[in-house]
């Protein structure tokens, strides 16, 4: 970086969402891991292969026009 880059160069540019976050961190540094643990409750599950293919064979395929009447 040449003499005038140093001399001149403007402060890195932090946004309002960005300020925010980082004094919420600060405010609460365990958010982070209760954010894993609340994402480890809820979303990371093992899948049974077994059971999931199951209930995928079992499914029966929607008509394309699901409120039209079995014409007699």
């Amino acid at each position: 970086m040449s003499i005038l880059q140093k001399i001149f160069r403007r402060p890195d540019y932090n946004s309002d969402a960005t300020q925010f976050i980082e004094q919420l961190k600060a405010a609460k540094p365990d958010l982070e891991a209760r954010q894993r643990a609340g994402m480890a409750l809820l979303w990371d599950k093992r899948v049974d292969r077994e059971a999931w293919e199951e209930w995928r064979a079992a499914q029966v395929p929607q008509k394309p026009y699901v409120y039209q009447t079995e014409a007699k």
